[in-house]
C-alpha cells in the first residue's frame, strides 16, 4: 500500500507540476501569486492520511484560482488597452497657423450696430461721448478690457462697450460677410472687358481715383478681378488695381458737427437762390455764387445719380469738356443753364437737388471732373446707350 500511495502522488505532483507549467506560460504575472499555492498543496498533501483526496481538492481549488487570476489579467489588459486607445482618439487636434490676414485683424474691432456705436473718453457710460463708430467703421485696439475697450478709430481716440463689437477673426469674418470689397483703379484707360481675357470685348475704360466694387460670387481667375459695372459684371487686370474692403474710419463728435452745418449752410444757399415764378412759369434757377462742385454734382445726380460712379464721372467730364472747348459758354453755370442743354436743369430739379442735399458720389464726380478728370475720350454730349448712337458706352448711356 505504501509503494501505491507513493506512486499515486507522484502522479498528482507531476500533474500539479504540468498545470503550474501551462499556467505560467500562459501569463508570467499569475506565477507569483500560483507558487505560494502550490506550497500549500505540498503541504496538505503531505499531511494526507487516506489516498488522494487530500491532494484533489486543493489542486482543483488551485486551478480554479489561476484561471480566475489569468481572467481578471486579461480583463484589467483589455481595459487599460481600451483606455489607451480612447485617449489616443481624443487627443486634440493642433490649430492651424492664423494667415497673413487674419494676423491683421486680431488688433482690430467693428461695432456691431444697426447704425452706430459712442465712444467715450472713459470706461463709464456716464463719460463724456467724443464720437463714434458708424457702422461698417473699423478700429485699432489699444487695450482690451473685460468690459470697455481702449480703441483708436479716425480722429476718435476713446472707449467703447465690448458687448456691442466684435473682435479679431470674427470682426475679419463679420467684415467680409456685411460690406464690399472695393477695387481702386492705379492707372487711366483701364479697359473693363467682359471676359478674363486681354482679347475680350471691352465695356467701358476707367480711370486712376475710381473704385469698383469687386463681385466675390463671380468666376476666380488668376490674373483678373471681377467686377461689377452697369450692371453687368467684367473683369480688370489685377496689375492695375488693388482690393480692400469698403469701410470706414469713427468720426469726433467735432467733426459730425461741422459736417453738418455744412450741409446747412449749402441748404440755405441754395434756397435763397432760388428765382420765384410770376405771370408765366418761369423755369428755377440757381445763382453762380452756388460753388460749382455742389452745382456740377447736383446735375450729375439728376442725369446719372443712379448709375454707377464711371457714369456720374463722365457727366461731368462731358459739362468740363464744354467748359474748356470755346464752343460753349466758359463756366460751369452757363454750360449747366445753357438754353435746351440739360433738362433738369431748365425744370428746376438740379436747385431742387440741391436743397435737398447732394449725395456724396456725385459731389466726388464732380470734384473730379473739375479737376480734369475725363473718361470719355473728350466727348461733349451724351444720350441713353439703348439709341444705338456711336461713343464710349458707360453704364447706361454713350458719350461722344
Amino acid at each position: 500500500m505504501s509503494l501505491k500511495k507513493r506512486a499515486i502522488e507522484g502522479v498528482v505532483i507531476s500533474g500539479l507540476l504540468v498545470t503550474m507549467s501551462a499556467v505560467a506560460t500562459s501569463a508570467d504575472m499569475v506565477v507569483a501569486e500560483v507558487t505560494p499555492v502550490a506550497a500549500e498543496v505540498k503541504a496538505k498533501t503531505d499531511l494526507a492520511t487516506r489516498g488522494t483526496a487530500g491532494v484533489v481538492i486543493p489542486l482543483n481549488q488551485m486551478q480554479e484560482t489561476a484561471l480566475a487570476d489569468m481572467e481578471e489579467i486579461a480583463a484589467n489588459v483589455e481595459q487599460t488597452t481600451h483606455t489607451l486607445v480612447a485617449a489616443a482618439e481624443e487627443e486634440v487636434p493642433v490649430e492651424p497657423p492664423l494667415s497673413e490676414e487674419e494676423l491683421a485683424w486680431q488688433n482690430r474691432l467693428m461695432a456691431d450696430v444697426q447704425e452706430f456705436l459712442y465712444v467715450r473718453a472713459a470706461g463709464d457710460e456716464n463719460s463724456e461721448i467724443v464720437g463714434k463708430l458708424y457702422k461698417g467703421d473699423v478700429a485699432e485696439i489699444v487695450e482690451r478690457g473685460d468690459v470697455w475697450t481702449h480703441i483708436v478709430s479716425g480722429n476718435v481716440d476713446g472707449y467703447v462697450l465690448n458687448s456691442y463689437c466684435v473682435f479679431g477673426t470674427d470682426a475679419m469674418n463679420y467684415a467680409s460677410a456685411n460690406f464690399d470689397t472695393e477695387a481702386d483703379i492705379q492707372t487711366n484707360g483701364l479697359r473693363i472687358r467682359r471676359d478674363a481675357n486681354a482679347d475680350g470685348s471691352v465695356i467701358a475704360a476707367v480711370s486712376t481715383g475710381m473704385s469698383l466694387t469687386v463681385d466675390t460670387d463671380a468666376e476666380v481667375v488668376d490674373g483678373w478681378v471681377a467686377v461689377t459695372y452697369g450692371g453687368e459684371t467684367g473683369y480688370v487686370s489685377a496689375e492695375y488695381v488693388t482690393t480692400e474692403l469698403a469701410l470706414g474710419e469713427g468720426v469726433t463728435i467735432e467733426e459730425e458737427q461741422a459736417e453738418l452745418a455744412r450741409i446747412e449752410e449749402e441748404k440755405a444757399a441754395a434756397a435763397a437762390a432760388q428765382v420765384p415764378s410770376s405771370g408765366t412759369v418761369q423755369n428755377q434757377s440757381v445763382a453762380a455764387s452756388v460753388d460749382d462742385v455742389t452745382l456740377l454734382g447736383a446735375l450729375i445726380q439728376c442725369e446719372a445719380g443712379n448709375e454707377p460712379y464711371e457714369g456720374q464721372l463722365a457727366v461731368g467730364a462731358v459739362v468740363m469738356n464744354r467748359v474748356k472747348s470755346g464752343s460753349y459758354p466758359g463756366s460751369i453755370y452757363d454750360v449747366i443753364y445753357q438754353p435746351s442743354q440739360f433738362p433738369p436743369a431748365g425744370r428746376g430739379a438740379v436747385a431742387n437737388k440741391i436743397a435737398s442735399g447732394v449725395k456724396a458720389s456725385c459731389l466726388q464726380a464732380a470734384q473730379e471732373a473739375i479737376n480734369g478728370m475725363d473718361n470719355t475720350g473728350g466727348a461733349m454730349s451724351f444720350r441713353r446707350a439703348s439709341s444705338g448712337h456711336a461713343g464710349v458706352v458707360i453704364g447706361n448711356h454713350v458719350f461722344y
